[in-house]
């Protein structure tokens, strides 16, 4: 589903606002953008302040607007559990705030969201291959992250305008990025071992960009196709990274007795973007390409 975008007239050239520009996602935005010849200009308001994100979208004039902002947290999404009202204030009133202002403007909002709004169940059992759909109601609220999120997609589907990506454990081919989900894995003393969908960036981020020049709008389970589980990431990272590399597992009881809030295991059903997007790899078949591949130290 397309959205009829003002601002995005095909006798009009590209010209994206990004914010998030301290950010990981926001950071590459502006790098793909550069290297495929796009005009950027990040946003200078802060999400809450309507009248701020006006005056950048008066100021900046764009075709497409990209919401890279939020909080997860630091070092991890425990962090939102003791700051729920600064959640609230960035995930949930910036964020619509965003959605609202881009829509009087007719212009499309691209949204990096999460998946992590669901856990396996009884009708999607783990290693059954039957994954979330892009309609179906979160059923996880273990974190309050993930709370506030679930609560910010359910409204924007009341938006004709935005394009809400749920992106999930992302992964890129900078292995020194502490965002980075295989980093993160390689310096817990102890992983979980659970298969999950995963956002492989390297190969996903330019689609979102191809998805703001189509006007894609609705939400987008925005993952590889299948799943990966931890010991088969870092299996896959002592063989191209590092031979010497060893870790332990623990179990999700284990698990829950170091951190603060649950954390969100699940399969993301994958077609809807896939049928879009044919070429988009498998997760495993990505992750080699794209992140161990470029990445491997190869003996003298």
């Amino acid at each position: 589903m397309g959205f009829p975008a003002n601002g995005a007239s095909a006798d009009k050239p590209l010209k994206f606002l990004i914010y998030g520009r301290t950010g990981w996602i926001g950071g590459l935005l502006g790098k793909l953008s550069e290297s495929q010849g796009i005009d950027y200009a990040y946003g200078s308001g802060r999400l809450e302040n309507r009248s701020s994100l006006e005056a950048d979208i008066a100021t900046v004039n764009p075709t497409h607007v990209f919401n890279a902002a939020g909080v997860t947290g630091r070092p991890n999404v425990d962090w939102c559990e003791s700051h729920k009202v600064e959640t609230i204030r960035t995930n949930v009133v910036g964020t619509l705030t965003l959605a609202d202002v881009c829509r009087e403007r007719g212009l499309v909002l691209i949204n990096y969201a999460t998946g992590c709004i669901f856990e396996y169940d009884e009708h999607h059992p783990l290693g059954c291959g039957i994954g979330f759909k892009e309609e179906d109601i979160p059923n996880f609220i273990g974190s309050f992250y993930s709370k506030t999120k679930a609560m910010v997609e359910d409204l924007l589907r009341n938006y004709d305008n935005v394009c809400t990506l749920r992106v999930r454990m992302p992964i890129s081919s900078d292995l020194s990025n502490p965002r980075n989900f295989i980093t993160k894995i390689t310096r817990y003393e102890k992983v979980v071992n659970i298969p999950n969908s995963m956002t492989i960036l390297d190969e996903l981020l330019p689609i979102s960009i191809e998805m703001a020049k189509r006007n894609l709008t609705g939400i987008w389970n925005f993952t590889n196709p299948g799943v990966v589980s931890h010991n088969e990431i870092l299996e896959m990272y002592r063989e191209y990274i590092d031979p010497n590399f060893t870790w332990k597992n623990f179990s999700l009881e284990e698990q829950a007795k170091v951190i603060v809030a649950p954390r969100s295991n699940n399969e993301l059903h994958t077609a809807k973007l896939n049928k879009e997007f044919p070429e988009l790899l498998p997760i495993k078949d990505s992750l080699i390409k794209y992140v161990f591949k470029p990445n491997h130290k190869v003996k003298a």
